[in-house]
């Protein structure tokens, strides 16, 4: 690989790192032959991933995986527990490369009831339905043993891994363990059990697994209370600690339900020319894989048209033999064993929530990928949301903003900026001075500007805006109106951007008479807007800054033409005022100054003091 091949790779890495999401999930590397690498989980991914490229890594194995890595996909999850259950499943599945810690065939662990005639309930690793029903896999390891410890308390299950029959049990074939003894189980093998009230136990706790524990909660409840009032203080705090687990546990996550299986979720997401249709398999509550495919648009096609061709394209790509999908809204299809569910609540309505969010976050990073490699993208698209927005003739190449700046009239300036394909244009920016207006009038000083500007950009043939912005409402617009349609009769769209009680910017006005255009206040053209209003602003306040600062350290000595102000410096460093410096002889100035500086000092000095006369 060249220096060239391998700066073209990193910078198409970092254009997808730098567009991830900042939310929990899992990320897959893959190398040149398009082989996944490394699959890794990370409760922020935008963080996790940037810092693989971002930072200095002093790992060797890790410079190495990154010198590997020509792609990056990621799947978007709701919390880090399911991002754990997801890297370890695809893990499991694609067994890549550079992965160690979850390649010892090791897995979450599971809570198994067993069909035995006394059956058993202990975690495993390994499932196989075979020998039982389970419940989980569980990312979180004390919950687990939390349930366990209460199925243990309140309905003593056997431990012992003897196969016990009633016929067993009738002979007297088997011994009571120590459990039996320190009272952990109730001696089943032996008959003090019997096996209605054995297995009614079971049954209990198989609800307690499925998360049906409105029962169980109410038990440990009533159990909590007697025992404080029993002032058994200890023993009740321990029971509330497993009340509190266990209503921790009964928030299922949409990836660790058995009950869901062998199902494909399908959601389709709109864009402008193309659609992001989204893929789920679930396997046994697990998602073992997650795509998003892009389908072009030849005609604008409706999204229940285009779901049906995907969903076959991509079962036959994916070779999927599910025989249930999960989709939106009732759709077509020709393949008559398929069940389609469109689910209204529950756990496949969380799998199609989960779905959908990948899709359109799948839509956004596309988005965002093209407009960098592509800024004239983004730029045609801002010019097209403010066109459909205000209904105008054409896009806006070129936008003007104006904006007045004054105290109380003194120091009154105007200030003009230009934004042409959506970005400043800061050699057009134009500084005015208020001529004709006296004291504080904002309307006024607006015509003058106004009228100033394009009174010029038409003498002088220069193009004219295709829109103007002014930073007001309804009384800055008319004004403007008034000298562009009344006074110089040009087309020239006019819009405000007016602000609430608190000077923050809430509404953008068009049309006359100026109706509110709706418009969300956190989208991007929004921010684009009044990042126009606040340049204004901002070029305004700044100049008439300057203006008063000059005013207020204005000296007499700056009216002499031929001193500068490295000699005015001079002058007052030695006679410290105006004053002095008027009633000084030549000779005493010629020692500061110089002979010829000293000349023009005492002969502007003089020339004033016969004006006053």
């Amino acid at each position: 690989m060249t220096k060239e091949e391998d700066k073209k790779r990193l910078e198409h890495l970092k254009g997808i790192v730098s567009n991830l999401p900042s939310k929990p999930g899992s990320y897959q590397y893959y190398d040149k032959e398009g082989t996944i690498i490394y699959v890794g989980k990370a409760k922020n991914l935008k963080n996790r991933v940037s810092s693989y490229f971002h930072k200095e890594v002093d790992r060797f194995k890790t410079k190495v995986l990154v010198s590997k890595i020509w792609n990056i996909t990621y799947t978007v999850v709701n919390t880090e527990e399911d991002a754990l259950l997801l890297e370890n499943n695809l893990i499991k599945k694609y067994q890549p490369k550079y992965n160690i810690l979850l390649k010892d065939g090791k897995t979450y662990p599971s809570i198994c009831i067993t069909k035995e005639f006394y059956p058993r309930i202990f975690k495993t690793r390994v499932i196989n339905k075979k020998f039982g029903t389970f419940y989980g896999p569980y990312s979180h390891i004390g919950t687990m043993y939390a349930l366990l410890d209460i199925i243990k308390k309140l309905y003593k299950p056997r431990t012992c891994r003897t196969p016990i029959t009633e016929e067993g049990i009738r002979q007297g074939k088997y011994r009571p363990c120590l459990d039996y003894h320190i009272k952990n189980c109730g001696g089943a093998c032996i008959g003090k059990q019997t096996h209605e009230e054995y297995l009614k136990n079971i049954n209990q706790a198989r609800e307690i697994l499925k998360g049906n524990t409105r029962e169980v909660e109410k038990l440990l409840f009533e159990e909590m209370q007697t025992l404080a009032t029993e002032l058994r203080f200890e023993e009740a705090e321990e029971i509330k600690k497993k009340y509190l687990l266990l209503k921790e546990f009964c928030s299922k996550s949409e990836v660790v339900s058995h009950t869901i299986n062998n199902v494909d979720v399908f959601s389709v997401t709109d864009g402008e020319n193309t659609a992001f249709v989204n893929y789920l398999h679930v396997t046994n509550g697990n998602i073992n894989q997650a795509f998003t495919f892009e389908f072009k648009k030849k005609l604008d096609e409706e999204d229940k048209e285009i779901l049906p061709i995907a969903i076959m394209q991509i079962r036959e790509k994916l070779n999927s033999t599910s025989r249930e999908i999960v989709v939106p809204y009732d759709i077509e299809l020709p393949l008559k064993e398929l069940t389609l569910t469109v689910p209204q609540r529950g756990d496949k309505k969380t799998l199609l929530e989960l779905s959908e969010m990948n899709g359109k976050q799948y839509r956004f990073d596309r988005l965002k990928q093209a407009e960098k490699l592509n800024p004239e993208q983004k730029t045609v698209r801002l010019m097209k949301e403010i066109q459909q927005a205000l209904k105008l003739p054409k896009m806006p190449y070129q936008i003007e903003c104006f904006d007045n700046s004054n105290i109380s009239g003194t120091d009154a300036v105007a200030a003009c900026v230009v934004f042409k394909k959506m970005k400043p244009s800061k050699k057009d920016y134009r500084k005015y001075n208020i001529k004709t207006v006296v004291g504080p009038d904002d309307y006024a000083s607006m015509k003058e500007v106004v009228r100033r500007r394009y009174t010029r950009l038409q003498e002088e043939q220069q193009p004219l805006p295709d829109l103007i912005i002014t930073d007001g409402g309804k009384g800055q617009m008319e004004v403007v109106r008034e000298v562009i349609e009344d006074e110089l009769k040009l087309d020239i769209p006019i819009a405000g951007l007016a602000k609430d009680d608190r000077h923050r910017t809430n509404e953008l006005l068009y049309g006359f008479p100026p109706m509110v255009i709706g418009m969300k206040t956190d989208s991007e053209l929004f921010r684009l807007l009044t990042h126009i209003q606040d340049e204004v602003h901002r070029f305004a306040i700044t100049f008439h800054r300057d203006k008063r600062s000059k005013h207020a350290l204005h000296s007499e000595l700056d009216d002499i033409k031929g001193i500068g102000p490295k000699t005015k410096e001079a002058l007052l460093k030695t006679f410290k005022t105006v004053k002095r410096i008027r009633e000084s002889s030549m000779e005493e100035l010629s020692e500061t100054v110089g002979k010829q500086k000293a000349e023009l000092i005492k002969t502007y000095f003089e020339e004033q003091a016969k004006e006053r006369i």
